[in-house]
């Protein structure tokens, strides 16, 4: 009798141990799928995905197809708004504000780890397959999020976290050697943007401007991205990133008083 409710207690505390790691992951990612909170938690699937409807009955969560996204209880739960929750507060309304400037998706990517995460997004009407939507990610070394992201680090830092992943060549203008991509990062810390032109995925042009605190640190990227057929790189740098330097610094300013 003994052995068996030592079991059922072992089990229960394993799931909680698993809930509260969920819990926690969200305040690392506005959103999450079940594969997601799985690797998070080191659940099953089958595991995480009971974890996360149970959070969304008790008010928790919200699902929205696929992704499961944090309430205001949750975040009660967690105390005050997290950096990248203010951050997100601050943005989502300039994000579409720029949107709807240039008629295509806007977002805003921050560095995690080894990868650029997209913590908020305002979509154009025209969809374009870029693998970008709020919790995604993108790898460093081929998006123009990344490299704007990597300007204000070392070599020796941009080095070591490219060289922990493979550089395919996800195109046939993908850089893939490790003195290029520092080249193109440097290029763009020097001009204020980055631009990847059919890098990330042929037929996809992107455009990047960080966004600075007080420091002079890059804390986010403001990023546009679209069908090469209808947009040039020459239009990137006219049209649209005027309109992005100007989301970028009403981001930053609100961040700057803050500090």
């Amino acid at each position: 009798m003994a052995s068996a409710e030592a079991k059922e207690k072992r089990e229960g505390m394993a799931g909680l141990a698993k809930g509260l790691a969920i819990i926690e992951a969200f305040s690392i990612r506005p959103v999450m799928s079940v594969a997601d909170a799985a690797r998070a938690s080191g659940a099953t699937r089958a595991a995480a995905r009971r974890c996360l409807l149970t959070l969304v009955e008790l008010n928790y969560l919200e699902l929205s197809g696929r992704d499961f996204r944090p309430l205001d209880r949750l975040r009660r739960l967690g105390g005050m708004m997290s950096e990248r929750d203010k951050l997100v507060h601050i943005a989502q309304p300039l994000l579409e504000r720029a949107r709807d400037e240039v008629a295509e998706s806007v977002s805003l990517a921050v560095l995690d780890d080894d990868q650029s995460l997209f913590i908020a997004r305002a979509q154009a009407e025209h969809y374009v397959q870029t693998g970008v939507r709020v919790g995604a990610y993108l790898p460093l070394y081929c998006s123009a999020t990344g490299r704007i992201l990597l300007g204000r680090r070392t070599d020796d830092d941009i080095t070591r976290r490219l060289s922990r992943h493979p550089m395919s060549a996800r195109a046939p203008r993908t850089l893939t050697t490790i003195p290029d991509i520092l080249s193109a990062i440097r290029t763009a810390a020097e001009n204020g943007y980055a631009i990847s032109n059919e890098e990330l995925a042929p037929g996809i042009r992107s455009m990047a401007v960080p966004v600075f605190v007080a420091n002079g640190d890059i804390v986010a990227a403001v990023s546009v991205s679209a069908a090469s057929a209808r947009i040039k790189v020459s239009d990137l740098r006219k049209r649209l990133l005027p309109v992005l330097l100007d989301c970028a610094n009403q981001i930053a300013r609100p961040l700057k008083e803050l500090r």
